[in-house]
């Protein structure tokens, strides 16, 4: 039997093993004499083990903490206080939360939800059950104590439309079980609140009205464990450690709702940033893999290069490579709230050395909310859990905090942040000295296929963009509108720093509903999304014109500039009272850019004209894309939509769309013409140029020499005469393209007969009204029979 070979010991091994733990643990020499010396007095002189309770109960004196106080006053003053005061506050502040996330986060089952009815009922929570206790981390106190709240007097309502149908999903109780930590801050003008750990939540829902008549939940399953799941993961977002709320007590309560706001976020410097600091990364390479990084053989005191990603819901933005420890960026971003509060996070990456990937080191965050006295509250988790927070009085007033990357104390970042303006429901704005402001911001239209109108028009004027992203040079950029069910797009323009000034009109829609923007790059291949935006509408003043920059969401740069203008319908109806009886003249001059619907790469367009219920048309320019037409067309102002469809015409299939749009003409001055190159809808390309005029007859001059409707209107009637008998001779000659062209001659000519007939009845009610008025004032200017 061999023997088996003893392994050889490699001493080079060892002394590498034994470097590199002194690398990594330089400590590690200290602890083996001391554990020599530990273990001679425990054999020699007394025994430890004895002394160990006796210094646990020295140290547990020593900490900062208080006994248990009881809480039995602060649960009866809650039973006094909650029903009239802290509910219906609470409630309205959370049905407004639990909205957004109904439609954010709905399950597959549901096609779509609403919530109808919420209310936290008059049944308050028990607090500190087995009593509350002091602690403090350094400067910082805390109060921690025991959350209990279950309830079956509670009314939140729920309306889903399922594939099966539409059920109402009732929720009749709730139980939230946790242990809730409490800071003040600021002197005690806030609160910070928490959960120490993810709460115990159970919900119980049922289907129907609720009463007699509702069904069990186990009917719809799946729809009472999603939200359970939709509270924890909302709790945990917000308000599980190490995330807080904060519950600010203002001496002042301006009652503004704010509805949105723009912040500039200047990231300025990190310090103590190095590899071993961040035991384990994970890197992101081009093709969107993860993979978990061990920094095990990385060298110590290397440079590298990182860069920091602000993140603001979707809205993201970067600073450039910097190399070193001590990473300098001095980098300022235009960032849009879309709420009355959000959280800024900051994300920390290296920039690997093949530049095909990079890797994610850390993350802190910022906390942000406006404050009932129209300033702004800042806060964050600092070193060892401790609470870092700051006040703005006003907007304008810069903020600098220095915060932590979670999890790693001797790693900071360095911020500066200004709130440059707060936005309200009502109109107001609480703006700083700076006019740098950007309207931003971002909620969901109804659910509800409804949308009621307010009355009110939106001219939005998109005016140029800057930093668009742009893959090939020679592309060209055009911005997308949509306001509820309306779409509008700007003509493509060239480059990353495109002009447009092309105004658009919308009709204000209620329920909170936002202006959605997107941006393409065009291709032959198929437009590419270049980024988007929402705007949010509410608090526009009439008159007052808004000058915003919006920074573009889901893409890391890119700005849109517009200028927002509100004008209630009837302030310009009241404006154009004198045009009541008037005309509106429409001059269709040429398009351009058309699209091509035929097969050769040509159109034969023509334009079909609406206003009210009146219809007209142009003549058809056969195989062009940039028609000239020069028809001139009147219509009674009522005040209808005008409304102008481009069509190419078939000689035997169905006439098919090449875009739509919309003539402005009712905040005109009376009598002055309006001259403008339209823009196309519902179609990549092409614009049409009109010119517009209301005319108003108490200020219109006739011109004497003007061919009277009467004549025009014989003459027409006779070439109709005479066009519908060379049609007849074509068709005997069996010449059918040619008879073809001629009819479409006849129907232009119809078209304008029915224009003149249109025209004599308009001159026809004014003859009569200026009839009345005359003799109106006959009456009144006649002298009156002196009573006898």
């Amino acid at each position: 039997m061999k023997k088996m070979k003893k392994p050889s010991i490699d001493m080079r091994e060892i002394t590498e093993f034994l470097n590199q733990m002194l690398v990594e643990k330089p400590l590690l020499p200290l602890v083996i004499p001391l554990l020599l010396v530990l273990w001679s007095i425990e054999k020699w002189v007394f025994n430890l083990s004895n002394w160990v309770p006796l210094a646990v109960a020295v140290w547990a004196t020593i900490q900062p903490t208080t006994p248990l106080e009881h809480c039995e006053w602060l649960n009866k003053l809650l039973i006094e206080v909650w029903p009239n005061y802290i509910s219906p506050k609470l409630s309205l502040k959370f049905s407004s939360i639990v909205e957004k996330r109904l439609k954010h986060r709905k399950p597959k089952l549901i096609e779509k939800i609403e919530l109808l009815e919420f209310s936290l009922g008059s049944c308050p929570p028990i607090l500190g059950m087995h009593g509350a206790q002091w602690s403090a981390a350094g400067d910082q106190r805390f109060i921690r104590m025991g959350f209990d709240w279950d309830t079956t007097n509670i009314s939140i309502m729920l309306l889903a439309k399922l594939a099966m149908g539409t059920a109402r999903i009732v929720v009749n109780n709730v139980h939230v079980k946790g242990d809730l930590l409490l800071s003040p801050i600021l002197d005690g003008k806030a609160i910070l609140y928490s959960f120490v750990s993810t709460p115990e939540i159970r919900i119980g829902i049922a289907f129907g009205s609720g009463g007699s008549q509702s069904l069990p939940a186990t009917e719809v399953p799946g729809v009472s464990s999603w939200l359970v799941k939709l509270c924890t993961d909302s709790l945990n977002k917000t308000m599980v450690e190490p995330r807080r709320r904060c519950l600010y007590l203002p001496a002042v309560d301006l009652r503004k709702k704010a509805v949105g706001g723009v912040i500039h976020v200047t990231v300025v410097t990190a310090g103590s940033l190095s590899r071993n600091s961040f035991k384990r990364r994970s890197r992101i390479s081009d093709d969107g893999s993860v993979v978990v990084v061990d920094n095990h053989n990385d060298t110590m005191g290397k440079d590298f290069h990182t860069f920091v990603e602000v993140e603001l819901e979707d809205l993201t933005r970067r600073t450039v490579e910097v190399a070193g420890p001590n990473p300098t960026w001095d980098s300022t971003f235009n960032m849009v709230l879309h709420d009355d509060a959000g959280i800024l996070k900051f994300n920390l990456y290296e920039c690997s050395s093949d530049s095909l990937s990079y890797d994610y080191l850390a993350t802190c965050e910022i906390k942000l909310r406006y404050c009932d006295d129209d300033s702004t509250i800042f806060w964050a988790v600092g070193p060892d859990s401790s609470v870092i927070a700051k006040h703005a009085d006003f907007c304008g007033k810069e903020v600098e905090m220095v915060v932590p990357f979670e999890g790693i104390n001797s790693a900071k970042l360095k911020v500066k942040l200004t709130l440059k303006e707060w936005q309200y429901s009502d109109g107001l704005h609480s703006l700083s000295g700076l006019q740098l402001s950007s309207r931003g911001l971002s909620l969901h239209s109804s659910i509800s296929n409804f949308q009621p109108r307010t009355g009110r028009k939106i001219y939005v004027t998109v005016v140029e963009g800057k930093d668009l992203l742009e893959k090939e040079k020679s592309g060209k950029s055009y911005v997308k509108l949509q306001y509820g069910k309306t779409i509008q797009r700007t003509r493509g323009a060239a480059n990353s720093h495109p002009t447009w000034n092309q105004k658009f009109e919308f009709e204000e829609i209620g329920d909170g509903e936002y202006l959605k923007i997107k941006c393409y790059n065009e291709d032959m291949f198929g437009d590419e999304n270049i980024g988007g935006a929402r705007v949010n509408l509410e608090g526009l003043m009439d008159g007052v014109v808004r000058d915003v920059w919006v920074p573009l969401e889901k893409v890391n740069k890119g700005e849109v500039h517009l200028e927002i203008e509100m004008v209630t319908i009837n302030d310009y109806n009241q404006e154009s009272m004198g045009s009541q009886g008037g005309l509106i003249e429409l001059v269709i001059i040429e398009g351009r850019d058309l699209v091509a619907a035929d097969i050769r790469g040509t159109s034969d367009p023509y334009v079909r004209v609406q206003y009210g219920n009146l219809k007209r048309r142009t003549k058809v320019m056969y195989k062009t894309l940039t028609p000239q037409w020069h028809q001139t067309f009147e219509f009674p102002d009522d005040g209808s939509l005008l409304a102008l469809h481009v069509k190419d015409h078939n000689a035997l299939l169905p006439t098919s769309s090449i875009g739509d749009c919309i003539v402005e003409y009712q905040r005109l001055p009376p009598n002055e013409m309006s001259d403008k190159w339209i823009p196309l809808q519902g179609v990549k390309k092409g614009e049409i140029h009109v010119q517009v005029t209301r005319k108003v007859p108490q200020l219109q001059k006739k011109v004497s020499d003007s061919e009277p409707p009467s004549s025009r209107g014989q003459k027409i009637s006779t070439q109709m005469k005479q066009t519908m008998m060379k049609i007849r001779s074509l068709i005997e000659e069996e010449s059918f393209e040619e008879a073809s062209m001629i009819l479409t001659e006849l129907e232009g000519l119809h078209d304008v007969e029915q224009e003149c007939i249109a025209q004599l009845e308009t001159e026809q009610m004014l003859l009569l009204n200026k009839i009345n008025e005359l003799g109106q004032e006959i009456i009144n200017s006649s002298p009156r029979p002196r009573p006898s």
